[in-house]
């Protein structure tokens, strides 16, 4: 059996949302986008609760960083910022059939269940294990950084590195798409700490495509 990425994540503070609604919209926009993007599958679950498995385990920390993007983006206003915890294994599984995760017991779907619930007792909003337990302690480190870079941005941060890591376009070509001046995309890329992210993402890429079975 094949190893795949599996994420698993509840929304932040999910209780004190009163537009469950747009947040719903905002799910969904986020998971429909991971489908065509990176071919995941994906279900919802308890209202605020979600799964995604990525038949390509190098993108799933992509992945991850493009679903809380999605959230930031879509949050009400700069006070009030909607995010997620979101827990990525690596190891065997298949993917199974959108909406329908239930049945899901693979290794990648266990494992990415428990590290969530660990999620729930720390600070962070983004964790990372493997079946190859001698990777994990640098790339949890690693993530570590990333999660708390993520976990500073602001929507227009959010939607600029969200736009260049799905098209890879320059600032002048960003800032065409977005309507705006090409200085304002470069402090929203400066304020996100985009080259770090960008690297980092190319890091694990290259990390977790080595993950053997």
């Amino acid at each position: 059996m094949a190893n795949i990425s599996v994420l698993t994540g509840d929304v932040v503070g999910s209780q004190r949302i009163e537009d469950k609604q747009a947040l719903s919209h905002a799910l969904d926009e986020g998971l429909s986008l991971l489908q065509k993007a990176l071919g995941a599958r994906s279900d919802r679950y308890r209202g605020d609760g979600f799964q995604i498995a990525v038949p390509d385990p190098s993108q799933a920390m992509l992945a991850a960083i493009l679903m809380r993007a999605a959230l930031i983006r879509h949050s009400p206003s700069r006070s009030d910022l909607w995010d997620a915890r979101i827990a990525v294994a690596i190891g065997e599984g298949r993917l199974p059939v959108t909406n329908h995760f239930s049945d899901a017991q693979e290794e990648a779907f266990v494992l990415s269940g428990r590290r969530l619930d660990l999620l729930g007792d720390s600070p962070d909003r983004l964790a990372i294990v493997t079946s190859a337990q001698d990777d994990d302690d640098h790339l949890a480190l690693l993530t570590r950084f990333a999660d708390d870079v993520v976990s500073h941005w602001s929507r227009f941060s959010a939607e600029v590195v969200s736009l260049s890591l799905l098209y890879q376009e320059s600032q002048q070509q960003l800032a065409k798409r977005l309507g705006r001046a090409q200085p304002t995309i470069n402090r929203r890329l400066v304020a996100a700490r985009w080259p770090l992210i960008r690297d980092y993402l190319e890091y694990m890429q290259k990390a977790l495509g080595g993950v053997s079975a």
